[in-house]
């Protein structure tokens, strides 16, 4: 497959373009930057050291000589992108977090016209954490309060994130529950006693942590916590490699790393 990366000069454009670099099946075809970077006209591969023959362009319609965009910008790039991608058909991985409902919609309706991973997280094992969050909640339903604690490094901009987010829902759905019904976002002041069936959540920013993520389920006499903690994004990298050739059997539709952790 001809693979995209949209911001190829951040550090997740450079990691994927990396993971590209050693895979035989996979070829970087197109290296996209927003307008007015400093690596436009760059080789994709210089900070590699790496000579790859694709510069780094900030010209959307170069997404013609892709089958595959692959997504870990802003949400208003990322819808920009998409937009390219309906014209020019071609599959697109979406790893960026912090749409709104409209963002989402605008997803929705492209993947009635290409193929579409759309996931908070690529990590394989982030995925196999939110299967586990989800048998634990329906065993532990009754009796335990639950928190979402989540760190990021000090340049995420939003907040809590979307992995953070995906494991709340998880154990809302897990209830019978909506989590916009039972979040609560934050805690100041005098806040009260903590509210039976609510999901808290606790968000760190600072330094460069990849991201670290832990579920508490919080009873009397003891607790469980499962956590997740990444090291480096490479996991993102190859999580989201994994979705491409997904996408290779698939013309349109939306998927999660659930549909292609089953496949």
């Amino acid at each position: 497959m001809r693979i995209a990366i949209a911001g190829a000069d951040g550090r997740m454009g450079r990691m994927l373009i990396e993971a590209i670099v050693g895979c035989p099946d996979l070829e970087l075809t197109v290296a996209l930057d927003r307008i007015g970077s400093s690596a436009i006209g760059q080789d994709a591969g210089a900070f590699l050291g790496h000579d790859t023959g694709v510069s780094i362009t900030a010209d959307l319609d170069a997404l013609a000589q892709a089958d595959c965009l692959v997504d870990f910008t802003r949400p208003e790039g990322t819808l920009l992108h998409l937009q390219a991608c309906v014209k020019h058909g071609v599959k697109c991985v979406i790893g960026t977090t912090g749409f709104s409902d409209e963002g989402k919609q605008a997803i929705q309706a492209a993947s009635r016209k290409v193929a579409i991973v759309f996931a908070p997280n690529m990590s394989v094992g982030v995925n196999a954490t939110l299967k586990l969050l989800d048998m634990a909640a329906r065993l532990l339903n009754t009796g335990y309060d639950v928190e979402v604690f989540e760190a990021h490094h000090r340049n995420k901009v939003d907040a809590p994130s979307g992995t953070a987010l995906a494991m709340g829902a998880t154990v809302a759905s897990a209830w019978g529950k909506n989590l916009d019904d039972v979040a609560d976002w934050a805690r100041h002041g005098e806040t009260g006693a903590r509210e039976t069936g609510h999901i808290g959540f606790s968000v760190l920013r600072g330094g460069d942590i990849v991201g670290d993520h832990t579920v508490y389920f919080c009873g009397t006499g003891e607790r469980i916590e499962i956590s997740h903690k990444s090291s480096s994004r490479a996991t993102y990298a190859q999580g989201s490699l994994r979705a491409v050739r997904y996408l290779a059997r698939k013309q349109f539709g939306l998927f999660d790393m659930q549909d292609v952790l089953a496949s």
